[in-house]
Parts: C-alpha cells; sequence; structure tokens
C-alpha cells in the first residue's frame, strides 16, 4: 500500500543541517560550515534527510477531505495520505548509531516492517539438551536447595535464584473471564469455496478455495475456569480469522438467540446467573433463585430459555454443536453495495447431545470431557470441521420481516432465508501451551476487517466496547494484541505507543499523524482501509426499543413446536429440574405464566411437576396481531444427524478373564478400520486371560469399569465368553454400567454369551412402545460381522430415544 508522494524538497545537506546543530549534544558547533567538517556522515543523513522531508511536505493535503464537499450528504471516502520518500533510511531514523549492530539489538528496522507480528515460531520454545536457567539468563547450578545460613538454619534474604522463583509462581494466574472463562481451543484454518466479492470484500471471502488461519475457543459461560464441561449452558463459539487484511473476530454462541435485547442489561444478566454473592452459589448452574427471578421479569428472555433447556445446552462434544454469530452483521463490498448477514456454522459430525443423567455423572467422572474429546481427535488425525453458511438479505427484505433482524433475541428463520455454504473450517493443530495460547488470546467483538461492517443491534453495539474494555484488565494493558496468540500476521503500522509490557521497538521521533519528519508515515490508508457503512440515521436521540422488540413469544412458540417429540420432553424435564432448584414459589409461578404465552402443553407440564396449576398467562406488550411461524425443521438437533461414520467414537467393551480371544480381536480390528476408538474394559487392569485361564495374545485392560463409568462411552459391547460374562454379572458396576448405557439410549452389541448380563440388568428386549429396538443387537459368535455391521451403523445414527420412560424403568 502507498500513499500519494509529493516532490522532493531540494536543499543542499550544508545548508539543512545548520539550522538544527544547536540543538544537538555533543562537540560544540559555531555555525553550518564548521558542521561541515566535524559531523558524521550518517549524522549529516539524518539531519538533512530529515529537513528535506519536513520541506517536502508543503501542507496539510488531507485536510480537505475531512470536510463535506457542496451537495454531498454524506462524507465522501478520503483519498490515501499524502507521503514524501526519504533521501535515506538516516532521515527517519531516531539514532544515527542504530547502525551499531550488537548480539541484543541486533541491526537497524527494516523499512516498513514490524517484527512484533507474524506468526509463532519467532516466540517458540524448547528446552531440549539445555541447562536450567533463570529469567535473565543465568545458569542454575542447585534446584533442589534455597540458600540457607548453615544446613539447618534460615534461608538468606540475598537468595535471588529462589526469590525470584516463588515471585513468578506467585504471579502466574491472571484474572478469569468475567464470563466463558471455562474454555477449550485448536488451530486451523478456513476454506472459501467460492469468490464472494460481489457480496462482500472481507479477505477470507476473496477467491477460490483461499484459505485463511484461524484460532478457535469454545467455552461454556456461566461457570468459572476450574468448572466442568458439561453443565447446562450457552456454549461460547468463537473464531479469530489471521487475514491479510487485519484480524477478524467472530465471535458468537452454539445457541443463535441470546437472553436480552439492549446491553444495559448485561451486568444484570450476568450477576444474576453468577453465584448468588452471599454464600458463592452455585457454580456453572442457573438453577438457582436470582437467575430465574431475573428472567422471570425479562420476557424477552422466553425464547432464549427455550433453547437452553434444549438439547442445545448440553452437547456431546465441541465437535458436535453448531455457532451462530447471534447478531445481524453487514457485509460491504468494493463498491459500498452492503446486505444485511447472519452467520452460521454446522458441524460435518452432526449435532449430536448428552443425556442430562450423562451430562450430570460425566461432570464428577471426567470435568474436562470436552476439553479432551476436542484434544484427542485432533491428536488422532480426525480433525473437526464446520460449514459456515451465511443468511444474507437486504434492508427491504428486512422490513417486511414480522420481527426487528436488530433484535438479538430473535433469529431469521431458513424457511425466510435459507443458508448459502461459503467455505468450511478445519482445526487441524492443538495448541503447544494452554496459556500462552487458548488462556491469552483476546476475543473482541470490533475487531472486524474491510468488507464486514456491524448493524444497530443494541447488544452489538455494547459488545464492540465491553470484549475490548474486559481484554485490557485480563491481559494487563492495552497491549494485549502484541502477545504472540492475538498478533496479526497482517502488518501493524500506528502511533499507539507505551503502556504496560509494550513489546514494539518504534524507530523515529514520530508518533503522530499527520507529519512531515517521518515523510507523512504511517499514512491513512483512503479507500484501500477500512471504511464504515454510511447508514443514514435519522430520529430523536432517546433511550427507547423499536415496536417490534416488544413482540416475545411467536418465535419461541415457533422453537417448541419445531422440535421432536423426545426433544420436548427433554425440555420439560430441564424446566422442571432447574425451577425445583428455585426455592421462592412466586418466581416458579412468574417462569410459568411466561411458558403459558408458548404453548399450553409445555406450561401444563411443568406445572404438574412442580405440584401447582397452571397460573394465568404473563401480560402480552406486543402487537395486538401476533405473528405465526410455521415449524422449522432446522430447529431441531435431528436436522443435522451427520454422515453417519462413527470416526472418533468411544466404543467400550466390557470383558474380564474368560473371554473369546478371537472375537475381541475381530471386533476391535473392525472398529479400529472405522476410526473408532474402542476400549477394553475390566474390572482389573493387567493381562485379560482367554478360555480355561489361557494367554489373550497380549491383550490388556484398557482402563477398569470403576475408573471409566458408561457416560464416558458413546456405545457398548459386550465380548463373548462364558467364564467372562458369568464373571460380570456378578459385579454390580458391570451391571450398572449397562443399565446406563440403556438409560441413556446407546447402542448396545451383545455376542452369544454376552446376552446373559442383559438379562441381569433387567433390559427389555423391546421398546416401551412394544416395537424392535434397532440399537440392542443381540448375536450369536457366528453372526459377529452381520451384528458388528447393524451396530456400527447405530452407532453413526441417532439415539435411540423411544427407549424413554419418564419416570425411567430401568
Amino acid at each position: 500500500m502507498a500513499g500519494k508522494k509529493s516532490g522532493n524538497a531540494s536543499n543542499s545537506g550544508n545548508e539543512a543541517a545548520g539550522s538544527v546543530l544547536g540543538t544537538m549534544s555533543g562537540a560544540a558547533v559555531v555555525g553550518p560550515d564548521s558542521g561541515k567538517k566535524v559531523l558524521p556522515a550518517d549524522l549529516l543523513k539524518k539531519i538533512v534527510g530529515g529537513a528535506e522531508l519536513a520541506a517536502a511536505v508543503t501542507h496539510n493535503a488531507s485536510k480537505p477531505d475531512e470536510f463535506l464537499r457542496p451537495g454531498d450528504d454524506t462524507p465522501h471516502i478520503p483519498d490515501a495520505g499524502t507521503i514524501a520518500a526519504p533521501a535515506s533510511p538516516q532521515a527517519t531514523a531516531g539514532t544515527v548509531s542504530e547502525a551499531i549492530v550488537s548480539d541484543k539489538t541486533g541491526g537497524a528496522a527494516t523499512p516498513g516492517y514490524n517484527a512484533v507480528g507474524g506468526n509463532l515460531d519467532r516466540v517458540r520454545v524448547d528446552s531440549g539438551r539445555q541447562a536450567l536457567t533463570t529469567n535473565q539468563g543465568v545458569a542454575v547450578a542447585d534446584n533442589q536447595n534455597s540458600l540457607k545460613a548453615g544446613v539447618r538454619g534460615p534461608t538468606a534474604l540475598e537468595d535471588f535464584i529462589l526469590r525470584e522463583k516463588i515471585t513468578h509462581f506467585d504471579h502466574e494466574r491472571i484474572p478469569e473471564r468475567v464470563v466463558h472463562a471455562r474454555g477449550s481451543g485448536a488451530h486451523g484454518y478456513f476454506e472459501c469455496y467460492k469468490d464472494l466479492s460481489a457480496l462482500t470484500r472481507a479477505a477470507p471471502f476473496a477467491g477460490d478455495g483461499k484459505r485463511t488461519p484461524v484460532f478457535a475457543r469454545f467455552s461454556t459461560v456461566a461457570g468459572g475456569a476450574g468448572s466442568a464441561d458439561t453443565v447446562r449452558d450457552v456454549r461460547g463459539f468463537a473464531v479469530k480469522f489471521y487475514t491479510d487484511e487485519g484480524n477478524w473476530d467472530l465471535v458468537g454462541n452454539n445457541i443463535p438467540v441470546f437472553f436480552i435485547q439492549d446491553a444495559m442489561k448485561f451486568p444484570d444478566l450476568v450477576h444474576a446467573l453468577k453465584p448468588e454473592p452471599h454464600f458463592g452459589m452455585p457454580q456453572a448452574s442457573s438453577a438457582h433463585d436470582t437467575f430465574w427471578d431475573f428472567v422471570s421479569l425479562m420476557p424477552e428472555s422466553t425464547h432464549m430459555l427455550l433453547w437452553q433447556m434444549s438439547d442445545r445446552a448440553i452437547p456431546r462434544s465441541y465437535r458436535m454443536m453448531q455457532g451462530f454469530g447471534v447478531h445481524t452483521f453487514r457485509l460491504v463490498n468494493a463498491a459500498g453495495e452492503s446486505a444485511f448477514c447472519k452467520f452460521h456454522w454446522t458441524p460435518l459430525a452432526g449435532t449430536h447431545a448428552l443425556a442430562w443423567d450423562e451430562a450430570v455423572k460425566i461432570g464428577g467422572a471426567d470435568p474436562d470431557f470436552h476439553r479432551r474429546d476436542l484434544w484427542e481427535a485432533i491428536e488422532s488425525g480426525h480433525a473437526p470441521e464446520w460449514e459456515l453458511s451465511l443468511q444474507v438479505f437486504s434492508e427491504e427484505q428486512a422490513e417486511g420481516f414480522d420481527f426487528d433482524v436488530l433484535d438479538p433475541t430473535k433469529l431469521v428463520p431458513e424457511e425466510l432465508v435459507p443458508l448459502t455454504p461459503v467455505g468450511k473450517m478445519v482445526l487441524n493443530r492443538n495448541p503447544d501451551n494452554f496459556f500462552a495460547e487458548t488462556e491469552q488470546i483476546a476475543f473482541c467483538t470490533a475487531h472486524i476487517v474491510p468488507g464486514i461492517d456491524f448493524s444497530n443491534d443494541p447488544l452489538l453495539q455494547g459488545r464492540i466496547h465491553s470484549y475490548l474494555d474486559t481484554q485490557i484488565s485480563r491481559l494487563g494493558g492495552v497491549n494485549f494484541h502484541e502477545l504472540p496468540i492475538n498478533a496479526p500476521l497482517a502488518p501493524v503500522h500506528n502511533n499507539q505507543r507505551d503502556g504496560m509490557h509494550r513489546q514494539a521497538v518504534h524507530r523515529g521521533r514520530v508518533s503522530y499523524e499527520p507529519n512531515s519528519l517521518g515523510g507523512g508515515c504511517p499514512f491513512q490508508a483512503g479507500s484501500a482501509g477500512f471504511t464504515s457503512f454510511p447508514q443514514p440515521v435519522e430520529g430523536d436521540k432517546v433511550r427507547a426499543k423499536p415496536e417490534k422488540f416488544a413482540e416475545h413469544y411467536a418465535q419461541a412458540r415457533m422453537f417448541w413446536n419445531s422440535q421432536s417429540t423426545a426433544e420436548q420432553r427433554h425440555i420439560i424435564k430441564a424446566f422442571r429440574f432447574e425451577l425445583t432448584r428455585v426455592q421462592t414459589p412466586a418466581i416458579r409461578e412468574r417462569v410459568v405464566s411466561l411458558l403459558a404465552n408458548v404453548d399450553e402443553f409445555l406450561a401444563g407440564s411443568v406445572a404438574e411437576g412442580l405440584g401447582f396449576a397452571v397460573p394465568d398467562p404473563a401480560p402480552e406488550i406486543g402487537p395486538v396481531v401476533r405473528p405465526v411461524y410455521a415449524p422449522s425443521p432446522a430447529l431441531s438437533l435431528t436436522a443435522y444427524p451427520g454422515d453417519g461414520s462413527i470416526r472418533t467414537r468411544r466404543i467400550a467393551i466390557l470383558t474380564t478373564d474368560g473371554v473369546d480371544v478371537a472375537a475381541l480381536s475381530r471386533i476391535c480390528d473392525v472398529l479400529l478400520q472405522q476410526g473408532a476408538v474402542p476400549r477394553v474394559l475390566a474390572p482389573t487392569l493387567g493381562a485379560v486371560k482367554g478360555a480355561g485361564g489361557k494367554p489373550a495374545g497380549g491383550w490388556q485392560a484398557d482402563i477398569t469399569i470403576e475408573a471409566a463409568p458408561s457416560a464416558l462411552y458413546d456405545a457398548l459391547i459386550i465380548a463373548p465368553g462364558e467364564a467372562s460374562t458369568t464373571s460380570l454379572c456378578e459385579n454390580g458396576l458391570a451391571v450398572e454400567f449397562v443399565k446406563d448405557q440403556y438409560r441413556h439410549c446407546k447402542p448396545i452389541l451383545v455376542i452369544d454369551t454376552g446376552a446373559d448380563l442383559l438379562d441381569r440388568a433387567g433390559l427389555p428386549a423391546v421398546l416401551p412402545t412394544g416395537d424392535a429396538d434397532f440399537s440392542l443387537i443381540n448375536v450369536s459368535a457366528d453372526q459377529l460381522d452381520e451384528g458388528l455391521a447393524q451396530f456400527i451403523q447405530a452407532v453413526g445414527g441417532p439415539r435411540e430415544l423411544d427407549r424413554e420412560t419418564d419416570p425411567p424403568v430401568v
């Protein structure tokens, strides 16, 4: 990028040097003529070149661009700034001594280059075959003992090695995020399917097959950094695109709507959601009085509450959940034409959820379940993928909708605006260091690039400020963008200076614009840079909401009607669970009064579980003619089953001594060929013996049944073997393992004698409806391959939710 060049001034070096010599420290100078004789050549170039640069810029040529021109309604895009080329590098140097090279200083700055940005190779550290040192590089002779006055005496204050080590340890933790503190992330890339320049000039969409590096972070919202992964909660879905025109952060959630309509209420929402301040409970849970008190008085939260009580809030994996930009954004092309846009991420693995009982048990058995799942998938070479789709619509279309697209409690139904797939994200590299990358990464909704712009969504407008502000507090100052994980690949050149933890060492004496002493650099980019879309604005300055914001229940009703029978059943049970934990009866009744405006059956079922009659519906303040939406199939998790594969699925194989070794080997071979993760579970670790106590060809138990409960696995196979089955039938943990697999509607394959364990667990052979249970597969030893084929099909499909009864019979 280059600015407009002005003419070069033509002073002789002698004349230009003379007038400034009196301000230079060093040898006394009488006048310009004597200056010529005593000044080093580089110093003369610096002085003369600086004076020539200043003389070349006769005036601020960009000033007229700041004002409206006659007949213009809006400001035009300014031209690029005027620059002047220095006659030599010394002309813009801060010091001529920059040419002196040492092992620490290196050489002079490369013109026009900022070495702080770029890839992470510049900061990677490996200490292989290296001696231990202090932070100052001093080799440490003894890392076992502090310096003492006698072997039994007091520790010496002069022990600088101990003091540095302990002091650094005491300050290793930084403030965690107020929300989204618990998270996991990975590196990867976004690949654009086809050029979208007709729609947007945004760099990630600038060509067929163009790849842009990304870092994605997934998170819970309410809990602290040490809370469990599988709590019922909204999940953050944030992606940082390291584009060649700067960083773009798409900071969304796994739910397309939110609780509130205006950022003014965000602190109130979070205060209500967080542990109650008088006793600091509960952690990572919305099932308490203050949260439900708040939302019961905020009817605009009703739509979001149904999403939060749905299976969306307990995903099986980060790899199996959708992501949404939540807000309406603008796309702007090079001609300045704009369209509204919604962003959607869809996992290629399909959308899958946990059962609530399963999620609770996982939280106790493996609080890091989602983090471990993401890490292990990438480590095993099964890089998770999501497809990015856009909903694009004009302002004229938006005006015709029954809802306001600036309202973040509403979505745009796909029946109104279909999704257009535009690219995919692949996460294929785990972080090298969790703190340096996943914890220190800073996502900000304010980080956009040319071609992307904001809408007037009042929640988005507040987030633009809040996300930037919180990083300043959390990461120690305004220079968080220089942390390696946050540094853009695009070059950074501006006049921001100083602040805590500054990394950049800026060259020269100019830190302002306009300037002449730096040749006008860095200069404003003009049309090559970011320009806000010139949206017309009218109306008084007010604190109010548009009329369409007042309708709160139509889309909640659409979501409810779009769910499968099983999904509706789960929503009812989730409301009952949460509200049972609310201690104030009036709050429970207020919540049900909101649900009464959504669906009579929903409200009645929740009220019945709470032991009271359905109260009168909450007063509606929306339009007299209320919108009516048909069910939208895309709002059900069943709309995205995935590709049917069982890659990365965790399969438990229950066995013990006396197993049929040939069958066990065949089972594992087939599952591994399919990309699954089989695990041999037994009552104890160590070698598993075959029939008659014979060695089982090196088979070992991967983990014990007591250390890895059923909830951690996607499906179960009970390996054949008469002695093995007999032993498992006498093991209560094994019996309970089988029961939980059935309760959580997961596929179960039993071979030959393994069927005895089903009988011991009391599992019915058919569904409660009397129909066959496709996911409960019982085959003889000679039908093993057929049974495995049906099992693989069941694991790759949806769970057998028709097993569910309320209350459970197993």
